[in-house]
């Protein structure tokens, strides 16, 4: 077989410099020239020139091409299929991987034909660095998406991550699928804002990373999202479903011991289900379960505050004078803005109150300093009121301390009822606990 200038000329115009071999090939006879000698494939063995370029091709696959590409391999240097691909397409290439003495290399063929139709060059090139490269660039795609997804403080699974799944989960519900459960629950961190004022925001971060754990290593099974500043949402499913009720339990016992021994963060949580029939989408659920870790947010407070109150009522130690002249302090102030009515104000670390004169004469209290004021007080209250007189003082301790009514009857010292209406307060310290209960109390006619 001779190559003519017209030869070299096609050769020419159809070289990518970059091919590490070139072959000249008759499409019929199968006839070959080598055109572009290897450069740095030497695990191929292929001759300078031949008589049947698609056999040695095909027997080279054989030896050298990972068993999982061979196939292909054959189908593209099938001559029957050869000129319907090139007529159709121009150009044919694929990509394998060689294997030589243990060394995997990836290489790219391409058959480009020629203008007078009867011939094609073959070209083969090694594209290592390219698939490094692409992996490379992969693995870095991946890497940014995965970032994309996590949470930086904690390292879960962010509220980015947290909208995907629920849109999987949506779709799966639209498309009508009848048994999908899972659950969700919410978690919160207690006095994050406290912590942050009172102990800087570097505390408080470590305090988020503390419950990031403490909830991964609950629900062990289950993916857990930060959706907030200090909110956490966990999406149930499988054994974390199934066993539901009892890791909630667990979360709640260990935040409990958290807050009795202060080795820990304070977590409220609520978990709900998904509902068939009921429930058209993820957020319903999600709303179901945020509204019920609210509701176990405002019980783990009343149950804080009123272990305050257990704690004062079991004090015996005196008031030091200088928590004495604060008292004072405030009761002056409560006393100014007051207007009309009694007024009260106890230290509850000490269970130390004072009270209006006005209030002592009225109602033959021994003195306006008195330790136990409030058990005392409560002999003064109708029986009939006592629940209702109870049920306002949680109310209070419920409501982040603010000013709330309460309406009962008090004994006066002739043995008579006065319908009292009294605005009571906690103002609790730095730390969160209570420190001072009072209010102002006025007489209904």
């Amino acid at each position: 077989m001779t190559i003519d200038q017209a030869a070299f000329n096609q050769i020419a115009t159809t070289l990518a410099k970059h091919y590490d071999s070139l072959y000249y090939v008759d499409i019929e006879t199968g006839d070959f020239i080598q055109f572009l000698p290897s450069r740095s494939l030497d695990e191929i063995e292929f001759p300078d020139n031949g008589t049947d370029f698609f056999a040695l091709a095909c027997d080279n696959a054989r030896r050298f091409v990972h068993p999982s590409d061979q196939e292909a391999m054959m189908r593209m240097y099938d001559k029957s299929r050869i000129r319907e691909n090139l007529e159709s397409d121009g150009a044919v290439s694929m990509i394998c991987r060689g294997v030589k003495n243990g060394k995997i290399s990836h290489l790219r063929h391409i058959m480009l034909k020629c203008e007078d139709g009867n011939h094609v060059i073959c070209c083969l090139e090694n594209i290592n660095d390219e698939i490094k490269e692409k992996e490379e660039q992969e693995r870095n795609l991946q890497s940014a998406e995965m970032m994309a997804r996590r949470d930086e403080l904690t390292g879960i699974r962010n509220k980015n991550a947290f909208a995907e799944q629920t849109a999987l989960i949506d779709k799966r519900i639209s498309e009508g699928v009848q048994y999908l459960p899972f659950g969700i629950v919410m978690c919160d961190v207690n006095d994050l804002k406290r912590i942050n004022d009172t102990r800087g925001h570097s505390f408080g971060d470590e305090e988020i990373q503390r419950t990031s754990r403490m909830i991964c290593n609950v629900f062990k099974h289950s993916p857990v999202f930060r959706v907030g500043g200090d909110e956490f949402a966990v999406i149930l499913s499988d054994y974390d479903y199934d066993h539901r009720d009892e890791l909630l339990k667990e979360l709640r016992e260990e935040s409990d011991r958290n807050t009795r021994t202060r080795t820990g963060p304070t977590v409220a949580s609520g978990l709900a289900v998904f509902e068939p029939g009921r429930d058209v989408n993820v957020n319903e659920v999600f709303e179901r379960a945020d509204s019920l870790m609210y509701e176990n947010k405002k019980a783990i407070k009343s149950r804080t505050l009123m272990e305050g109150f257990r704690k004062m009522n079991s004090l015996d130690k005196p008031i030091p004078d200088e928590r004495k002249r604060l008292l004072d302090g405030f009761f002056g102030a409560l006393y100014t803005v007051a207007g009309e009515g009694y007024v009260y104000i106890n230290d509850m670390r000490y269970d130390f109150s004072r009270w209006s004169m006005s209030l002592i004469y009225d109602f033959g209290l021994s003195s306006q300093y008195m330790y136990h004021a409030g058990l005392i007080w409560q002999d003064y209250i109708h029986p009939d009121d006592k629940e209702i007189y109870k049920e306002a003082v949680d109310a209070a301790l419920n409501g982040n301390g603010e000013l709330r009514p309460i309406h009962y009857r008090a004994r006066r010292p002739d043995g008579s009822y006065v319908l009292l209406a009294t605005r009571c307060f906690v103002v609790c310290d730095s730390e969160g606990e209570p420190e001072y209960f009072g209010g102002i109390i006025i007489p209904k006619t």
